[in-house]
């Protein structure tokens, strides 16, 4: 009794222990958003003010540098997605002689640094622009979501790879014998079975490419983003202005799960709907049929 009584007392320590190490730092950025003091503070708490988020939205180089991610990380889900996609299906096309080898081939960037992907990106396009007559393509913007693709895209695969293994053949090999060519079983069958991974993938995309550190700082030039902003602040010193920066950004991303929860639970109750319409269509006509052969 005393045994389990000690198991119990450790395991709510260790809880505990685990909340504080994870929710801490997010405790403390949001009470010294809302603080007046000018270096980021919890205790004492000197007053309540939201200053610091019109200071925010008032800091041009934090304004631009957000914007820049944002339109960054929406490049980078335009083409890491389809990338990550097509990927995946070759995965499941070839022999499995080379699909070890495959594999290890474009699962490759992930285990690379970010900075020698960085760097590399940056003379590679450098050379081939000077090369090819095409200098307008040597831009931070697009060099950045050229480096972050070539990672991130191997995420999308391993996501969509996961569903795709789940996927019944025998539905594609139906869908070419009743007369559907290969895009219309694309278009119809495999990618609605796919849209769960899809959406998954380019929201895994758009975060890693927000929060991108080490390949962003060698490759978007003299170029700025949020990350790099901040790094640079940070050296400076910090202010409740970070703080209120992390505050919106937490506060974004609860918001995008609670809908994301909403829409999926939505999704499924109509899909359950469905099904038990078509079960209970089904049990009808099984039921009709004895009733109709006497006749």
């Amino acid at each position: 009794m005393k045994a389990g009584l000690l198991q119990r007392v450790m395991f709510a320590v260790y809880i505990a222990i685990f909340f504080v190490y994870l929710l801490g730092p997010l405790g403390v950025m949001g009470v010294s958003a809302f603080n007046t003091p000018e270096y980021p503070q919890v205790w004492p708490i000197e007053g309540v003010t939201l200053d610091w988020f019109g200071k925010l939205l008032a800091d041009q180089d934090m304004m631009y540098g957000l914007v820049t991610s944002l339109w960054i990380g929406l490049l980078v889900v335009a083409l890491a997605v389809p990338v990550g996609l097509a990927g995946a299906i070759v995965m499941t096309q070839i022999s499995q002689r080379v699909r070890s080898t495959y594999y290890l081939v474009v699962v490759s960037p992930v285990l690379t640094p970010g900075i020698i992907i960085g760097i590399s990106t940056v003379v590679f396009w450098r050379e081939l622009t000077l090369a090819t007559g095409t200098r307008f393509l040597y831009d931070g913007i697009i060099l950045t979501v050229i480096a972050q693709s070539s990672f991130i895209s191997a995420y999308c695969m391993l996501i969509i790879l996961a569903r795709l293994q789940r996927f019944d053949r025998a539905q594609e090999e139906a869908a070419l014998d009743l007369g559907a060519s290969y895009p219309q079983v694309f278009r119809h069958i495999l990618l609605p079975f796919l849209k769960p991974a899809l959406f998954s993938a380019a929201v895994l995309a758009f975060l890693s490419s927000f929060e991108n550190y080490n390949t962003t700082t060698f490759s978007i030039l003299s170029d700025k983003t949020l990350t790099t902003v901040l790094a640079g602040r940070v050296r400076q010193g910090t202010t409740p202005a970070i703080s209120a920066l992390a505050v919106i950004i937490v506060a974004a991303t609860l918001v995008g799960a609670l809908i994301y929860e909403i829409v999926k639970r939505r999704e499924d109750a109509r899909t359950s709907a469905r099904q038990r319409a078509a079960a209970a269509a089904e049990e009808e006509e099984l039921t009709a049929e004895p009733a109709a052969s006497p006749a």
